[in-house]
C-alpha cells in the first residue's frame, strides 16, 4: 500500500513548524514495508483546495491508499486526531500567500462538514497505549489546516476505498526549550512535546490506518466523545 503524510512550513512569525518537523523525521525512519511518501506544505489557503494547488496534485500524482495530514495547533496538550472539517475559511491573519479570506467557503456548494475516514478511535487508542497524550477532537479551526482537511475530504469523496484525515500537533519541545519530563503540562509557558514523541504518534495513526484497510482488528477501548 502508499501513504502520503503531509506537514506544514513555519507561519506566523514562527520560525519552525512542528507538524513538518515530525513528518520530514517520520519519512527518515520509516521502515516499510509499504511506501510513504511525505510532503511539506505552503501554509496558503490557495495551495491546499485548488486543483492545480500542491495537496490536491499529490493526491493525484501518487493515488495514496492512506492520506495524513498534519498540522500545528499551538497550545494543545495532546496528539488530536480531529473528527471533522467544516467548510469555512475565517482566517485571523493572512496566509503566507497574504491571502485572509472571511466567511468564505473551502469548496464551493460543498456540504457543510466532511468526517474523517481514518479509524480515529482506534488510532487514539494506540497512540495513548504507547505512552503518548492523544484524543478525538472535534473542531479543527477555520484557517489553513481546516481548509486542508476539508479539501482532502471533499477531493476523496469519490475515492471510498482511501482512509484520510486530519492529525493537530502541539509544539515540540525542542522549539520552546521546556521540560520533556512534564512535557504534556503547560509548565506555565507553551505547551509541548518532545519530537520524538510526535514522530512516534504519528506512525501508529498511519500504521494504525494500514491495519483497518487491510482489514484487521484494531482496538478502541477507553475513547470516547466530549461531554457537551
Amino acid at each position: 500500500m502508499k501513504v502520503l503524510v503531509t506537514g506544514f512550513e513555519p507561519f506566523g512569525g514562527d520560525a519552525v513548524n512542528s507538524s513538518g518537523e515530525a513528518v520530514t523525521a517520520l519519512a527518515a525512519r520509516w521502515t516499510g514495508p509499504d511506501e510513504l511518501v511525505t510532503a511539506v506544505l505552503p501554509v496558503e489557503f490557495d495551495q491546499v483546495r485548488s486543483a492545480d494547488g500542491l495537496l490536491l496534485r499529490l493526491l493525484d500524482e501518487h493515488a495514496p491508499d492512506v492520506v495524513l495530514a498534519v498540522g500545528l495547533a499551538a497550545g494543545v496538550t495532546q496528539v488530536r486526531v480531529e473528527q471533522v472539517a467544516i467548510n469555512l475559511m475565517d482566517a485571523r491573519i493572512p496566509d503566507n500567500g497574504g491571502t485572509q479570506p472571511v466567511d468564505a467557503p473551502v469548496a464551493d456548494g460543498g456540504p457543510d462538514a466532511r468526517f474523517t475516514t481514518l479509524p480515529a478511535k482506534a488510532a487514539v487508542a494506540a497512540v495513548r497505549a504507547a505512552g503518548i497524550p492523544a484524543g478525538v477532537t472535534y473542531s479543527a479551526g477555520t484557517y489553513v489546516c481546516n481548509a486542508a482537511f476539508y479539501a482532502l475530504q471533499h477531493a476523496l469523496a469519490e475515492r471510498p476505498g482511501v482512509l484520510s484525515g486530519f492529525v493537530h500537533v502541539p509544539r515540540t519541545t525542542e522549539e520552546v526549550g521546556g521540560d520533556a519530563a512534564a512535557s504534556a503540562l503547560s509548565d506555565g509557558g507553551e505547551p509541548h512535546l518532545p519530537l520524538e514523541s510526535l514522530v512516534t504518534a504519528l506512525e501508529i495513526v498511519v500504521r494504525t490506518a494500514l491495519a483497518t484497510a487491510r482489514g484487521e482488528a484494531v482496538e478502541t477501548a477507553g475513547v470516547a466523545g466530549t461531554l457537551h
